[in-house]
């Protein structure tokens, strides 16, 4: 009897302790260091991107700061590289990817990702010198023309399960894949329509033609460490906060609506 009651006092010590740990979660660090590490690969217009003073602007980084000021902390943005973004995120590079992340079900089976907070789709970037025989995205479905996007990203997904049959080629970076496009050297690029609209005016008007219809449905998300859900139920909360007191509105009109933004890059 008393080795029963050793054994269920351990038991519940380890109950305690354990109990203790899932309280004491990333809100609970966060709020400890006074810091808010946010993670993204600055690559993505208009969603993060780096300006003329090297600094990281975009549609993220304005909810990061609002998210750090409801917070009542300060913010730190950690720059890191799309491929290695969900690793660092598990070994606690950082808190949370705000990085115009697709929620898939391939990355939620090693994160969880809060309310999705817009939804985008692929588009094609076609070279002119054959936008009159492609309309679609299915006409480039032959082993005539090479498709090009992005290393590690849904686009690379989508090109290679919805367009098989034509030959493709990935880029570490979108400005090489929509600057191989302009130049003539291939013939189409896929990838995310609020980027491919950006660079249309940016670096292809009159060069490229863009098929702004989206082939592809993706929520973008962001994306935490599994087992918190005290952190997943504030950013759920926040996100509804936002998108109903004008403050989401502000900030989408400001990246994807506005040009102005474009001048502290070029």
């Amino acid at each position: 009897m008393k080795k029963m009651k050793k054994l269920l006092a351990a038991v519940l010590a380890v109950m305690v302790v354990t109990a203790g740990v899932a309280v004491a979660g990333t809100l609970d660090e966060i709020a400890k260091r006074g810091k808010l590490r946010v993670g993204m690969e600055p690559a993505y217009m208009p969603f993060e991107l780096t300006n003329q003073k090297g600094e990281i602007i975009g549609f993220d980084v304005d909810m990061a700061k609002r998210m750090a000021k409801a917070m009542g902390v300060e913010l730190e943005l950690v720059s890191t590289a799309w491929d290695g973004i969900i690793p660092a995120l598990l070994t606690d590079k950082f808190d949370v990817i705000m990085s115009g992340m697709t929620l898939t079900q391939e990355r939620n089976m090693s994160i969880n990702f809060a309310s999705p907070y817009i939804e985008i789709g692929q588009t094609v970037l076609v070279s002119n010198k054959i936008a009159g025989e492609v309309k679609s995205y299915k006409d480039l479905n032959d082993p005539k023309y090479t498709v090009a996007s992005k290393l590690g990203t849904t686009g690379e997904q989508a090109t290679k399960r919805l367009i098989p049959n034509a030959k493709y080629i990935s880029f570490e970076t979108e400005q090489e894949g929509v600057m191989e496009v302009v130049n003539g050297k291939i013939d189409a690029f896929v990838y995310d329509k609020p980027y491919n609209v950006v660079a249309v005016g940016q670096r292809g008007e009159g060069k490229v033609t863009h098929l702004e219809e989206p082939f592809t449905f993706e929520p973008l998300a962001w994306g935490i460490r599994k087992g918190d859900p005290d952190f997943l139920n504030w950013l759920n909360n926040f996100m509804y906060q936002v998108k109903n007191d004008g403050t989401y509105d502000k900030i989408y009109q400001k990246w994807f609506q506005d040009d102005a933004w474009l001048k502290e890059i070029q």
